[in-house]
C-alpha cells in the first residue's frame, strides 16, 4: 500500500475538511464583490453555496493522500468536480463564472493552506479541474457545432464533409457507397394539424429509427426541414433498396403502437458511387432527382 504523507498534511487536510464550509462561504463572498460572478446575485444564500461545501472536502482529502488516479474521469475528485459543474450550468452560471469560481477558491484556499508543499498540492488540483472543464466545454461545442439539436443527427454541412471523405477513401479501396436521401410525407399538414410539438415528435422519431437502422460505419443526418439523408459505406447497388425496406417495415410498427401518426410516411431517393455518380454533387442530384419522382408518385 502506498504511504501516506505527513501527519502534518493529515492535520491540515482534517482543518480545511472542518472549515470546508466557511471556506466555500468566503469563496462566495468574494465572488460577489465587484459582481465578479453575476448569477450568485439571484440565488439564496443556499443556492449561492450549492455543493462547493462538498467539493473543498473533497479537495482536503487529496491533501492527505494524493491520487493521481482520483484526477481521471471516473475518480472521486473528477466526479464531484463534474457534479458541481452541471449544478452551476443548470443554476445558469456562464462558462467565465464557473471559471472564476474555480479560481477563486484556489485564491480563498491559499490564503488558509500556510503549508507551501499543500498550497502547491492545492494550486495543481484546481487547476487541473478548470483544464478538465474547458476540455468538456469544448469537446460539447465541437459536438453541438456538427449536429441538428432537435434530433441529434449530424447536420447538413457536416454530412457533407463526411460524404466527401467516405467518397475519397472509396476511390481509395475501389469500393461503393449509397446515398439514401429522404423527405417525410405531408409534414406541413402534420404541423398544422396536430401543431410544431408533434412535428417535433415525429421528426425525432424517425431520426431515431434512420439512425438504428444503419451499421456503425454509416452516417445519418438531418439535412434541413423535414428531410433527412443516410451514407451508406462498402454498400452494393441494392443496400440503399434494403434500408428503405427496413425503415419502412419498423415505420408501420411505431404508428401501429401511436409512436407515428398513422398515416406517417416517407419518400426517397437512391444514388451509388460509383456507378451513377463520381463525386458527393452528383450523388445529391441523382438522389434528389428520384426523391422529386418518388414524391410525385405517392402524390398522383
Amino acid at each position: 500500500m502506498k504511504a501516506r504523507e505527513s501527519p502534518a498534511l493529515d492535520r491540515l487536510a482534517d482543518a480545511v475538511r472542518a472549515s470546508a464550509w466557511e471556506l466555500a462561504l468566503a469563496t462566495v463572498e468574494e465572488g460577489l464583490l465587484d459582481d465578479q460572478i453575476p448569477s450568485l446575485q439571484r440565488l439564496g444564500r443556499l443556492g449561492q453555496l450549492g455543493d462547493l461545501p462538498a467539493f473543498v472536502a473533497e479537495l482536503a482529502g487529496e491533501l492527505a493522500d494524493p491520487q493521481p488516479e482520483h484526477l481521471r474521469h471516473g475518480g472521486p475528485l473528477a466526479a464531484q468536480a463534474r457534479e458541481h459543474v452541471r449544478q452551476r450550468e443548470a443554476l445558469g452560471f456562464a462558462p467565465r463564472e464557473i471559471v472564476s469560481e474555480l479560481l477563486l477558491l484556489r485564491r480563498v484556499l491559499g490564503r488558509f493552506v500556510a503549508d507551501e508543499r499543500a498550497h502547491a498540492t492545492l494550486d495543481r488540483l484546481l487547476t487541473w479541474c478548470v483544464v478538465a472543464y474547458f476540455d468538456r466545454a469544448t469537446s460539447e461545442l465541437a459536438h453541438q457545432a456538427r449536429h441538428d439539436q432537435l434530433t441529434g443527427l449530424v447536420h447538413h454541412q457536416a454530412f457533407v464533409r463526411e460524404l466527401e471523405v467516405e467518397l475519397e477513401r472509396a476511390r481509395r479501396y475501389r469500393h461503393g457507397v449509397a446515398l439514401v436521401f429522404l423527405d417525410l410525407d405531408r409534414f406541413k399538414e402534420l404541423n398544422d394539424t396536430f401543431g410544431h410539438p408533434a412535428g417535433d415528435r415525429a421528426l425525432t422519431a424517425f431520426a431515431r429509427l434512420l439512425r438504428d437502422s444503419l451499421r456503425g460505419s454509416d452516417l445519418a443526418g438531418r439535412m434541413g426541414g423535414d428531410e433527412f439523408a443516410a451514407c451508406l459505406v462498402e454498400a452494393d447497388e441494392e443496400a440503399g433498396s434494403r434500408l428503405l425496406e427496413r425503415l419502412r417495415d419498423q415505420v408501420d410498427e411505431l404508428a401501429a403502437g401511436d409512436e407515428l401518426p398513422a398515416d406517417f410516411a416517407f419518400s426517397a431517393g437512391l444514388a451509388h458511387f460509383p456507378d451513377e455518380a463520381g463525386d458527393a454533387d452528383a450523388l445529391f442530384r441523382v438522389a434528389d432527382q428520384r426523391l422529386y419522382e418518388s414524391k410525385r408518385a405517392s402524390a398522383a
